[in-house]
């Protein structure tokens, strides 16, 4: 059960009801899913969070669209975000591949193994992890990546520790470990 209760439809202000309508235009394909609903309780903190959207935007332009989804899969794997996950998981399967069974390159794999430790070391990365990345990345991609995966985190944190329910949309990409019709289980 969520702590905070997203924001019906007819509930948000003029003001979040416009962020709203404006994320959805800017957006195509997006929705106000039940974290930008309890976002919408906040203006200034959908706003904020709503960032991530050019950050991914410069990820999917240093490493491609796919390798984008899967580094921010496996920053929400390694946060244990039930939410981030599974809408990851979505867009995996909607690309034809088992989130259980990718397939990755010597180099995908490392940076996927970057994305993850940085979400379960709390940003703390061993020399072995970083090395490869510093060998194929500019600095300033690397700060790029590296501040993706904090705001992706953060979008992970907010979830978690709101339980934030999964959007029922995503239900038939959760894990076949989950119950019928869950919720964010943290908490």
């Amino acid at each position: 059960m969520p702590r905070i209760t997203p924001l019906s439809p007819g509930e948000a202000t003029p003001d979040v009801q416009a962020a709203f309508d404006g994320h959805v235009t800017d957006h195509p394909g997006s929705r106000i899913t039940n974290m930008k609903a309890t976002l919408g309780r906040s203006l200034l903190s959908f706003q904020i969070y709503m960032q991530w959207y050019p950050l991914y935007d410069q990820v999917k332009a240093i490493v491609g669209n796919r390798l984008a989804y899967l580094y921010a899969h496996a920053i929400s794997e390694g946060s244990d975000c039930p939410v981030c996950s599974t809408f990851f998981r979505r867009i995996i399967i909607d690309n034809g591949e088992r989130p259980e069974a990718i397939q990755l390159t010597g180099d995908e794999q490392k940076l996927i193994d970057f994305g993850s430790a940085i979400a379960r070391n709390k940003g703390e990365i061993p020399d072995e992890l970083y090395a490869p990345i510093a060998d194929r990345f500019t600095d300033e991609q690397i700060v790029v990546l590296v501040a993706f995966a904090g705001q992706m985190i953060a979008t992970n944190v907010f979830n978690n520790a709101l339980n934030v329910d999964v959007d029922e949309y995503l239900y038939p990409y959760l894990p076949l470990t989950q119950p019928e019709n869950p919720t964010n289980t943290h908490g």
